[in-house]
C-alpha cells in the first residue's frame, strides 16, 4: 500500500515538474521577445517648400440682381390681356399686361370733343374781339377753359397709359401672379423681374481688412449649384462706414453672368484676392499639430546614420486649401512627419515610408487667413 502511494506521488511530482519546466520555457521566451528593441515606426514625410503665395480674404455672401422689382400696376383695373409667359426674357418697354380701359377711352373721346369746342369758341371770340364785339374778359375765360380741357385730356391719357404695364428694364420674369379677368387694386404684384447679367455679390469683411481692399480688386466666387465653376469678378463698391454691431464693412462685387449660372439669392463663398507674395514657406497642413499652447511639427534629422525626429515649435500663418504658410521655425528643404505623428516621441528613430510626400498644389484656391482650431 505504501509502495503504491509512493508511486502515485512520484508520478504527480513528475507531471508537475514537466508543467513547471514548460511554463518556465514560455516565460523565458516572452522575456526574450520583449527585451528585443522595438522596430522604428514607419512614417510619411513632407518637405517645406518655398513658393509664390496668392493670399485671399475669405467670406460668405449672397448673390444680388443689379436690378430687380416686383412689377405692379399704378391704377386699379381688370386684367384684359396678359402678354408674357412665366420665366420669359423681356426687353425694356415690352407690354406685359393690359387692363380694361374701355370706359377711360370713352371719357377721353368726350374730353377731346370738349377741347375742340373750347378751341373753336376761343378762335371765334378772338375774331370778335378785334371788332370789339366781345370783351377781353370773355376771351380770357375761354382761353382758360381751353387750357383746363387740354389738361383733362392729358390726365385721362396718362391714366390710360398706366393701364398698359410694361417692363421697366431688360431682364427675366419670374412666376406670374395674376390671371386674366382678375381685378387688381393699385400696387398689386404682377410678376418679379430681375436683370441677371451682370450680377452683384454682397459680403462683409472685418474692419481690420479695410486697408487691404479697394474698388477694382479681383474677387472669386463659388456656389453650391456649380461646384466645379469659379466665377471671376471685381469689387464694385465698398461701404463708407463700419457696421457698429458686427464691426465689419460691407463690400459689393460685380460679376458677368452671360450663361445665367448665378441666380439672385444664392449663397456664395467669396475670395477677395490680395497681391501675390514671393518666396513664402509652405507646408502640408496635415504635418502640423495645432494646439492652444502653440503649433508644432516633428522635424526629421539624421544622427549618426539614423533618422530621428525632434519636436519643433513653429509659427504658422494663412491657410490655403491643404497648405499652410510657415512664418518661423523651419527653412526651405526641411523634412517633417506628415503622417504617423501620434506614435512618435522626441528623439525617436523612424523609418520613412516611400518617397517624400510633396505638399498640396500651390494653386489651391481657398485661404482662411487664420489658424485652424
Amino acid at each position: 500500500m505504501f509502495r503504491r502511494l509512493l508511486l502515485v506521488l512520484l508520478a504527480l511530482a513528475a507531471v508537475i515538474g514537466a508543467l513547471a519546466y514548460l511554463k518556465y520555457g514560455q516565460i523565458q521566451g516572452q522575456i526574450a521577445m520583449f527585451s528585443k528593441p522595438m522596430p522604428a515606426p514607419v512614417v510619411a514625410v513632407a518637405q517645406v517648400r518655398e513658393t509664390r503665395w496668392e493670399p485671399t480674404l475669405d467670406a460668405v455672401g449672397s448673390v444680388q440682381a443689379v436690378q430687380g422689382v416686383e412689377v405692379s400696376n399704378q391704377v386699379a383695373g381688370q386684367v384684359k390681356e396678359i402678354r408674357f409667359d412665366s420665366g420669359a426674357t423681356v426687353r425694356q418697354g415690352e407690354i406685359l399686361v393690359r387692363l380694361d380701359d374701355d370706359v377711360d377711352q370713352a371719357e377721353l373721346e368726350g374730353l377731346k370733343a370738349a377741347e375742340r369746342l373750347a378751341a373753336l369758341k376761343l378762335k371765334r371770340n378772338s375774331t370778335l374781339l378785334k371788332d370789339k364785339a366781345v370783351s377781353l374778359g370773355d376771351v380770357d375765360d375761354l382761353a382758360a377753359q381751353l387750357d383746363q380741357t387740354r389738361a383733362q385730356v392729358k390726365s385721362k391719357q396718362a391714366t390710360i397709359d398706366k393701364k398698359v404695364i410694361r417692363a421697366p428694364f431688360d431682364g427675366q420674369l419670374g412666376i406670374r401672379k395674376v390671371d386674366l379677368g382678375q381685378f387688381l387694386k393699385e400696387g398689386t404684384a404682377i410678376v418679379l423681374l430681375q436683370a441677371l447679367d451682370p450680377l452683384y455679390v454682397d459680403y462683409a469683411l472685418p474692419e481690420r481688412e479695410i486697408g487691404r481692399i479697394r474698388v477694382g480688386q479681383p474677387v472669386r466666387v463659388r456656389v453650391a449649384a456649380q461646384p466645379d465653376a469659379v466665377f471671376q469678378g471685381s469689387i464694385a463698391a465698398i461701404a463708407p462706414g463700419v457696421d457698429r454691431g458686427t464691426r465689419s464693412v460691407q463690400v459689393r462685387a460685380r460679376f458677368a453672368n452671360p450663361k445665367v449660372q448665378l441666380r439672385p439669392g444664392m449663397f456664395a463663398r467669396v475670395e477677395t484676392v490680395l497681391p501675390v507674395q514671393e518666396r513664402v514657406l509652405t507646408l502640408a497642413r496635415e504635418a502640423v499639430t495645432f494646439n492652444t499652447y502653440g503649433d508644432s511639427v516633428f522635424l526629421v534629422e539624421e544622427q549618426a546614420g539614423t533618422l530621428k525626429v525632434q519636436r519643433r515649435q513653429i509659427e504658422t500663418g494663412a491657410v490655403r486649401g491643404d497648405e499652410v504658410t510657415v512664418v518661423t521655425g523651419l527653412k526651405a528643404g526641411d523634412r517633417v512627419v506628415s503622417a504617423g505623428q501620434v506614435k512618435l516621441t522626441n528623439d525617436q528613430a523612424i523609418q520613412i515610408k516611400g518617397a517624400d510626400q510633396p505638399p498640396a498644389a500651390a494653386t489651391a484656391p481657398t485661404q482662411t487667413g487664420a489658424k485652424p482650431e
